[in-house]
Protein backbone atom coordinates (compact mmCIF):
# COMPACT_ATOMS: atom_id res chain seq x y z
CA UNK A 1 0.00 0.00 0.00
CA UNK A 2 1.58 3.56 -1.05
CA UNK A 3 1.70 5.68 1.71
CA UNK A 4 3.91 9.15 2.36
CA UNK A 5 2.10 12.22 0.19
CA UNK A 6 0.47 12.86 -3.25
CA UNK A 7 0.44 15.92 -6.00
CA UNK A 8 -3.23 16.67 -6.43
CA UNK A 9 -5.40 19.11 -7.58
CA UNK A 10 -7.21 21.09 -5.12
CA UNK A 11 -10.36 23.50 -5.55
CA UNK A 12 -9.15 25.97 -3.08
CA UNK A 13 -11.89 28.67 -3.35
CA UNK A 14 -14.25 27.86 -5.77
CA UNK A 15 -14.19 30.72 -8.34
CA UNK A 16 -13.31 31.18 -12.45
CA UNK A 17 -11.00 28.44 -13.33
CA UNK A 18 -8.77 30.81 -15.55
CA UNK A 19 -8.09 32.87 -12.38
CA UNK A 20 -6.55 30.10 -10.52
CA UNK A 21 -9.34 28.63 -8.35
CA UNK A 22 -8.08 24.97 -9.08
CA UNK A 23 -4.59 24.50 -7.47
CA UNK A 24 -1.87 22.08 -7.72
CA UNK A 25 -1.06 20.74 -3.75
CA UNK A 26 0.40 17.77 -1.73
CA UNK A 27 -2.16 16.15 0.25
CA UNK A 28 -1.73 12.70 2.02
CA UNK A 29 -1.90 9.62 0.07
CA UNK A 30 -5.45 8.55 1.52
CA UNK A 31 -6.37 5.96 3.59
CA UNK A 32 -8.93 3.66 2.14
CA UNK A 33 -11.98 3.17 5.00
CA UNK A 34 -13.06 -0.71 6.03
CA UNK A 35 -15.23 -1.43 2.99
CA UNK A 36 -12.86 0.76 0.37
CA UNK A 37 -10.19 0.50 -2.17
CA UNK A 38 -7.30 1.96 -2.56
CA UNK A 39 -6.73 3.35 -6.50
CA UNK A 40 -3.63 4.22 -7.85
CA UNK A 41 -4.65 6.83 -10.64
CA UNK A 42 -3.48 6.07 -14.40
CA UNK A 43 -6.30 8.35 -16.55
CA UNK A 44 -9.21 10.44 -15.59
CA UNK A 45 -11.66 12.01 -18.13
CA UNK A 46 -12.27 15.67 -17.62
CA UNK A 47 -16.56 16.55 -16.69
CA UNK A 48 -18.24 19.34 -16.84
CA UNK A 49 -19.24 18.47 -13.21
CA UNK A 50 -15.52 19.13 -12.56
CA UNK A 51 -15.59 22.70 -14.16
CA UNK A 52 -18.82 23.06 -11.56
CA UNK A 53 -17.42 22.01 -9.14
CA UNK A 54 -14.02 24.30 -9.69
CA UNK A 55 -16.48 27.29 -10.51
CA UNK A 56 -18.73 26.97 -7.25
CA UNK A 57 -21.68 26.68 -10.09
CA UNK A 58 -22.60 23.22 -7.42
CA UNK A 59 -22.31 24.18 -3.94
CA UNK A 60 -19.09 23.29 -1.86
CA UNK A 61 -19.39 19.74 0.10
CA UNK A 62 -15.95 18.74 0.53
CA UNK A 63 -13.65 22.54 1.27
CA UNK A 64 -10.27 21.80 -0.96
CA UNK A 65 -12.34 18.83 -2.79
CA UNK A 66 -9.87 16.96 -5.49
CA UNK A 67 -12.66 17.37 -8.40
CA UNK A 68 -12.38 14.07 -11.04
CA UNK A 69 -14.77 10.86 -11.60
CA UNK A 70 -13.99 9.72 -14.31
CA UNK A 71 -11.10 7.23 -13.25
CA UNK A 72 -9.65 4.55 -14.58
CA UNK A 73 -7.19 3.07 -11.90
CA UNK A 74 -5.21 0.00 -10.51
CA UNK A 75 -6.53 -1.20 -6.67
CA UNK A 76 -3.18 -0.53 -4.51
CA UNK A 77 -4.88 -1.23 -1.73
CA UNK A 78 -7.86 -2.38 0.30
CA UNK A 79 -9.65 -1.70 3.57
CA UNK A 80 -10.32 -4.96 6.07
CA UNK A 81 -13.93 -5.30 4.92
CA UNK A 82 -13.29 -4.34 1.12
CA UNK A 83 -14.53 -7.75 -1.04
CA UNK A 84 -14.38 -8.50 -4.90
CA UNK A 85 -11.49 -6.64 -5.92
CA UNK A 86 -7.26 -7.70 -5.16
CA UNK A 87 -4.52 -5.53 -5.59
CA UNK A 88 -3.50 -5.34 -9.32
CA UNK A 89 -6.90 -4.97 -10.35
CA UNK A 90 -8.25 -2.59 -12.81
CA UNK A 91 -11.20 -0.60 -11.75
CA UNK A 92 -13.46 2.27 -12.50
CA UNK A 93 -14.54 4.84 -10.11
CA UNK A 94 -17.49 7.19 -11.46
CA UNK A 95 -19.99 9.97 -9.99
CA UNK A 96 -21.61 7.45 -8.03
CA UNK A 97 -19.68 6.89 -4.61
CA UNK A 98 -21.84 5.75 -2.03
CA UNK A 99 -26.17 5.45 -0.87
CA UNK A 100 -27.49 4.52 2.08
CA UNK A 101 -29.14 1.47 0.55
CA UNK A 102 -31.97 1.30 2.74
CA UNK A 103 -34.28 4.19 1.78
CA UNK A 104 -37.24 3.62 -0.35
CA UNK A 105 -35.57 4.62 -3.37
CA UNK A 106 -33.13 2.31 -3.33
CA UNK A 107 -35.31 -0.14 -2.00
CA UNK A 108 -37.01 0.37 -6.10
CA UNK A 109 -33.92 0.46 -7.76
CA UNK A 110 -33.52 4.38 -7.72
CA UNK A 111 -30.47 4.61 -5.54
CA UNK A 112 -29.02 7.89 -8.11
CA UNK A 113 -32.52 9.84 -6.25
CA UNK A 114 -31.29 8.23 -2.42
CA UNK A 115 -31.02 11.57 -0.35
CA UNK A 116 -27.82 10.57 1.74
CA UNK A 117 -26.58 9.55 -1.83
CA UNK A 118 -22.51 10.56 -2.01
CA UNK A 119 -20.04 11.78 -5.17
CA UNK A 120 -16.86 10.99 -6.14
CA UNK A 121 -15.33 14.74 -6.64
CA UNK A 122 -17.47 16.62 -4.57
CA UNK A 123 -18.28 14.78 -1.15
CA UNK A 124 -14.96 13.10 -1.42
CA UNK A 125 -11.98 13.54 -2.87
CA UNK A 126 -11.78 12.17 -6.91
CA UNK A 127 -9.42 11.62 -9.84
CA UNK A 128 -7.14 14.63 -10.20
CA UNK A 129 -4.54 13.35 -8.61
CA UNK A 130 -2.19 10.35 -7.95
CA UNK A 131 -4.68 8.27 -6.20
CA UNK A 132 -8.21 8.05 -4.80
CA UNK A 133 -10.69 5.84 -3.02
CA UNK A 134 -13.93 4.32 -3.92
CA UNK A 135 -16.07 2.29 -1.90
CA UNK A 136 -15.89 -1.43 -3.25
CA UNK A 137 -20.02 -1.78 -4.36
CA UNK A 138 -19.01 1.10 -6.26
CA UNK A 139 -16.18 0.36 -8.17
CA UNK A 140 -16.60 -0.82 -11.11
CA UNK A 141 -15.03 -4.12 -13.70
CA UNK A 142 -13.75 -2.89 -16.82
CA UNK A 143 -13.28 -4.92 -20.15
CA UNK A 144 -10.28 -5.68 -21.60
CA UNK A 145 -8.95 -5.18 -24.40
CA UNK A 146 -9.88 -1.21 -24.36
CA UNK A 147 -7.06 1.27 -22.82
CA UNK A 148 -7.18 3.06 -20.01
CA UNK A 149 -7.50 6.65 -21.76
CA UNK A 150 -10.57 5.20 -24.11
CA UNK A 151 -12.45 4.05 -21.02
CA UNK A 152 -12.17 6.83 -18.99
CA UNK A 153 -14.99 9.44 -20.66
CA UNK A 154 -17.32 5.91 -20.50
CA UNK A 155 -17.51 6.35 -16.99
CA UNK A 156 -19.50 9.43 -16.39
CA UNK A 157 -20.01 11.18 -20.01
CA UNK A 158 -20.81 7.42 -21.06
CA UNK A 159 -23.01 6.79 -18.34
CA UNK A 160 -24.74 9.72 -18.15
CA UNK A 161 -25.91 10.03 -21.43
CA UNK A 162 -26.94 6.49 -21.66
CA UNK A 163 -29.35 7.29 -18.33
CA UNK A 164 -30.99 10.56 -20.29
CA UNK A 165 -31.25 8.30 -23.23
CA UNK A 166 -33.56 5.85 -21.61
CA UNK A 167 -35.34 9.03 -19.64
CA UNK A 168 -35.78 10.77 -23.19
CA UNK A 169 -38.11 7.54 -24.07
CA UNK A 170 -37.15 7.87 -27.18
CA UNK A 171 -39.02 4.83 -29.64
CA UNK A 172 -37.63 2.40 -32.07
CA UNK A 173 -36.66 3.86 -34.93
CA UNK A 174 -36.47 7.30 -34.04
CA UNK A 175 -35.85 10.97 -34.23
CA UNK A 176 -33.52 12.20 -31.75
CA UNK A 177 -32.18 15.65 -31.13
CA UNK A 178 -29.07 16.14 -29.04
CA UNK A 179 -28.02 20.11 -28.11
CA UNK A 180 -24.78 20.42 -27.22
CA UNK A 181 -22.06 17.65 -28.38
CA UNK A 182 -19.38 17.52 -25.95
CA UNK A 183 -18.17 14.31 -24.05
CA UNK A 184 -21.70 12.88 -23.19
CA UNK A 185 -23.34 13.53 -26.26
CA UNK A 186 -21.07 12.27 -28.47
CA UNK A 187 -21.07 8.76 -27.02
CA UNK A 188 -24.66 8.96 -26.39
CA UNK A 189 -25.03 9.36 -30.13
CA UNK A 190 -23.08 6.27 -30.96
CA UNK A 191 -25.43 4.13 -28.79
CA UNK A 192 -28.78 5.85 -30.72
CA UNK A 193 -27.47 4.87 -33.90
CA UNK A 194 -26.18 1.71 -32.99
CA UNK A 195 -29.86 1.17 -31.95
CA UNK A 196 -31.54 2.37 -35.09
CA UNK A 197 -32.26 6.09 -34.69
CA UNK A 198 -32.00 9.04 -36.51
CA UNK A 199 -29.89 11.91 -35.00
CA UNK A 200 -29.76 15.42 -35.29
CA UNK A 201 -27.16 17.55 -33.53
CA UNK A 202 -27.47 21.24 -32.76
CA UNK A 203 -24.64 22.70 -31.28
CA UNK A 204 -22.72 25.89 -31.22
CA UNK A 205 -18.96 24.60 -32.51
CA UNK A 206 -17.73 24.03 -36.14
CA UNK A 207 -15.81 21.10 -34.85
CA UNK A 208 -18.45 19.22 -33.11
CA UNK A 209 -20.94 19.41 -35.52
CA UNK A 210 -18.19 18.08 -37.99
CA UNK A 211 -17.96 15.33 -35.43
CA UNK A 212 -21.41 14.34 -35.01
CA UNK A 213 -21.61 13.78 -38.98
CA UNK A 214 -18.20 12.11 -38.78
CA UNK A 215 -20.04 9.78 -36.50
CA UNK A 216 -23.20 9.41 -38.57
CA UNK A 217 -25.66 11.94 -37.70
CA UNK A 218 -27.99 13.04 -40.11
CA UNK A 219 -27.44 16.04 -39.59
CA UNK A 220 -25.47 18.93 -37.43
CA UNK A 221 -26.81 23.05 -37.12
CA UNK A 222 -26.26 25.54 -35.09
CA UNK A 223 -27.58 24.90 -31.38
CA UNK A 224 -30.54 27.54 -32.45
CA UNK A 225 -31.46 26.08 -35.25
CA UNK A 226 -34.19 24.09 -36.32
CA UNK A 227 -33.28 20.43 -36.87
CA UNK A 228 -34.98 19.35 -40.77
CA UNK A 229 -37.80 17.22 -39.38
CA UNK A 230 -39.65 17.13 -35.86
CA UNK A 231 -38.35 15.05 -32.97
CA UNK A 232 -39.67 12.39 -31.28
CA UNK A 233 -37.12 12.56 -28.55
CA UNK A 234 -34.23 15.26 -27.46
CA UNK A 235 -31.50 15.72 -25.05
CA UNK A 236 -30.07 18.94 -23.33
CA UNK A 237 -26.53 18.55 -22.82
CA UNK A 238 -25.25 21.75 -23.12
CA UNK A 239 -26.38 23.70 -19.26
CA UNK A 240 -27.65 26.19 -21.38
CA UNK A 241 -31.63 27.07 -19.82
CA UNK A 242 -32.39 29.36 -23.08
CA UNK A 243 -32.13 26.28 -25.27
CA UNK A 244 -35.14 24.19 -23.33
CA UNK A 245 -38.13 25.97 -25.49
CA UNK A 246 -35.88 26.28 -28.73
CA UNK A 247 -35.85 22.24 -27.57
CA UNK A 248 -39.45 21.69 -26.89
CA UNK A 249 -40.47 23.71 -30.03
CA UNK A 250 -38.21 21.33 -32.29
CA UNK A 251 -40.22 18.00 -30.74
CA UNK A 252 -43.09 16.16 -32.14
CA UNK A 253 -46.60 15.69 -30.66
CA UNK A 254 -46.13 13.75 -27.25
CA UNK A 255 -42.26 14.45 -27.63
CA UNK A 256 -40.07 14.05 -24.47
CA UNK A 257 -37.09 16.40 -23.62
CA UNK A 258 -34.54 15.43 -21.27
CA UNK A 259 -32.25 17.41 -19.42
CA UNK A 260 -28.89 15.76 -19.06
CA UNK A 261 -26.91 18.47 -16.60
CA UNK A 262 -26.60 18.54 -12.74
CA UNK A 263 -26.29 22.45 -13.36
CA UNK A 264 -28.68 24.25 -15.73
CA UNK A 265 -28.95 28.58 -16.07
CA UNK A 266 -31.97 29.55 -15.56
CA UNK A 267 -34.74 28.62 -18.33
CA UNK A 268 -37.06 31.46 -20.00
CA UNK A 269 -40.84 31.75 -19.63
CA UNK A 270 -42.13 29.09 -21.47
CA UNK A 271 -45.39 29.57 -24.41
CA UNK A 272 -47.99 26.42 -23.57
CA UNK A 273 -48.96 26.29 -26.39
CA UNK A 274 -46.22 26.12 -28.84
CA UNK A 275 -43.85 24.64 -26.14
CA UNK A 276 -45.45 22.26 -24.26
CA UNK A 277 -48.85 21.49 -25.31
CA UNK A 278 -49.78 18.14 -27.20
CA UNK A 279 -48.51 16.18 -23.80
CA UNK A 280 -44.93 17.04 -24.69
CA UNK A 281 -43.00 16.45 -21.44
CA UNK A 282 -39.95 17.81 -19.91
CA UNK A 283 -37.69 15.38 -17.79
CA UNK A 284 -34.73 16.04 -15.51
CA UNK A 285 -31.85 13.46 -14.79
CA UNK A 286 -30.34 12.82 -11.56
CA UNK A 287 -26.85 11.43 -11.61
CA UNK A 288 -27.11 7.57 -12.41
CA UNK A 289 -27.63 4.02 -10.78
CA UNK A 290 -24.88 1.02 -10.58
CA UNK A 291 -27.10 -0.60 -13.23
CA UNK A 292 -27.02 2.00 -15.65
CA UNK A 293 -23.28 1.99 -15.43
CA UNK A 294 -23.28 -1.88 -15.99
CA UNK A 295 -26.16 -1.55 -18.80
CA UNK A 296 -23.92 1.06 -20.37
CA UNK A 297 -20.87 -0.68 -20.13
CA UNK A 298 -21.49 -3.69 -21.89
CA UNK A 299 -23.53 -1.91 -24.45
CA UNK A 300 -20.17 0.24 -25.22
CA UNK A 301 -18.14 -2.75 -25.63
CA UNK A 302 -20.67 -4.65 -27.93
CA UNK A 303 -21.53 -1.51 -30.26
CA UNK A 304 -17.51 -0.58 -30.29
CA UNK A 305 -18.90 2.82 -28.45
CA UNK A 306 -15.21 5.08 -28.34
CA UNK A 307 -14.91 8.21 -27.36
CA UNK A 308 -13.16 10.50 -29.11
CA UNK A 309 -10.28 12.13 -26.80
CA UNK A 310 -7.64 14.55 -26.51
CA UNK A 311 -5.10 13.96 -23.98
CA UNK A 312 -3.34 16.20 -21.00
CA UNK A 313 -0.65 15.42 -18.42
CA UNK A 314 -2.54 15.25 -15.00
CA UNK A 315 -0.04 18.08 -13.70
CA UNK A 316 -1.47 20.30 -16.35
CA UNK A 317 -5.62 19.68 -15.43
CA UNK A 318 -6.14 23.27 -14.98
CA UNK A 319 -5.31 23.97 -18.49
CA UNK A 320 -8.01 21.07 -19.65
CA UNK A 321 -10.53 22.84 -17.68
CA UNK A 322 -9.99 25.94 -18.99
CA UNK A 323 -9.93 24.10 -22.54
CA UNK A 324 -13.04 22.99 -21.72
CA UNK A 325 -14.95 26.20 -20.66
CA UNK A 326 -13.66 27.74 -23.43
CA UNK A 327 -15.00 24.75 -26.01
CA UNK A 328 -11.12 24.20 -27.20
CA UNK A 329 -11.79 20.69 -28.18
CA UNK A 330 -14.71 18.65 -30.11
CA UNK A 331 -15.12 14.97 -27.76
CA UNK A 332 -13.49 14.15 -24.46
CA UNK A 333 -10.44 15.66 -22.67
CA UNK A 334 -8.52 12.93 -20.47
CA UNK A 335 -5.84 13.63 -17.67
CA UNK A 336 -2.88 11.28 -18.37
CA UNK A 337 -1.15 10.27 -14.75
CA UNK A 338 2.29 12.02 -15.53
CA UNK A 339 3.33 12.03 -11.80
CA UNK A 340 3.28 8.24 -10.83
Amino acid sequence: MADGTMRAWSVVEPGPVEEGALRFVEKPVPVPGDDELLVHVRACGVCRTDLHVTEGDLPVHRPGVTPGHEVVGVVAGLGTGARGFAVGDRVGVAWLRRTDGTCGYCARGAENLCPASRYTGWDADGGYAQYTTVPAAFAHPLPDGVDDVALAPLLCAGIIGYRALRRAALPPGGHLGLYGFGGSAHLCAQVALAEGATVHVMTRGTAARQLALDLGAASAQDAYASPPEPLDSAILFAPVGDLVPVALRALDRGGVLAIAGIHLSDTPPLHYETELFYEKEVRSVTANTRADAREFLELAARHGVRATTHTYPLSRADEALNDLKAGRFDGAAVLVNDLF
